[in-house]
């Protein structure tokens, strides 16, 4: 399928590892030029020299962190008017509630919520007076069914979801949609990472643990990064301009309920 998208410019979040890497990959391979954000340049570059392989698009990259003022100007800067934003940035560590000092929720708040919605308010008007937008926030899961130890990014990425809801009814009378895409545990960088950490405070091995992690998805497996990325180029294509407002779950059949 033709996702009618070539030749658009993209802003992609995170972009330089995981989910973020696979959605700038996708994109790019549909002909979309890809502006990528990340914090560190050398990751940036390698994504890339890896994207430029693959397709014949423009690859420009930011190194800034993107929950800073700083970091937006920067990123805004190289790319004022994109068709397509993905927001995305890594959520605030899991604890205990009782742990959770206000400073961590603050950050959590502007982290997950607050950045996003300046990124969307810096470029969803301009993409309404053009007629065409499409703007991804990548959340978790837990939007759907909160999981504990993960208080803190349950209620920002919560928070986001009924934010941005209003605005993504008024803007798409414009063709500019704005959606949450809500991934469960895909075979990433970080999953790797938990994984191994849940191992070691278990003694268990990390194949033990990651076998009993896949056993508790419907799927039987972890998502592929592949797959998301996919995913969410198609809520990006020309045809999805009549979706919006919506919370779209990746996550192998974990969330129980039927709506």
């Amino acid at each position: 399928m033709d996702l009618g998208i070539a030749g658009r410019t993209a802003i992609v979040c995170a972009a330089s590892k995981g989910l973020g890497r696979a959605c700038a990959m996708q994109l790019a391979k549909e002909g979309v030029n890809v502006v990528i954000t990340a914090r560190t340049l050398a990751d940036l570059e390698a994504t890339a020299s890896d994207i430029r392989k693959v397709a014949n698009v423009k690859v420009e990259i930011v190194a800034c962190d993107v929950t800073t003022e700083e970091g937006r100007a920067q990123i805004l800067k190289a790319c004022p008017n994109p068709d397509i934003l993905i927001n995305n940035a890594g959520g605030p560590p899991p604890g205990d509630f009782k742990d959770f000092s206000l400073d961590d929720w603050r950050k959590a708040v502007e982290w997950n919520m607050i950045t996003p919605i300046a990124l969307i308010k810096s470029t969803v008007y301009g993409m309404m007076d053009r007629k065409f937008g499409r703007i991804l926030n990548i959340t978790s899961q837990s939007v759907k069914a909160p999981i504990a130890s993960l208080e803190l990014s349950n209620g920002a990425r919560a928070g986001l979801t009924g934010a941005i809801a209003v605005m993504a009814r008024r803007a798409v009378r414009h063709n500019v949609t704005i959606n949450n895409i809500l991934p469960g545990p895909f075979e990433t960088d970080r999953l790797k990472s938990s994984t191994k950490r849940m191992a070691e405070l278990q003694g268990k091995s990390v194949d033990e643990i990651a076998d009993k992690r896949k056993a508790e998805v419907p799927a039987g497996r972890f998502g592929q990064p592949d797959e998301f990325g996919a995913a969410a180029a198609f809520m990006c294509s020309s045809h999805a301009g009549f979706i919006t407002g919506q919370n779209l779950l990746l996550d192998g059949g974990i969330f129980p309920g039927a709506l």
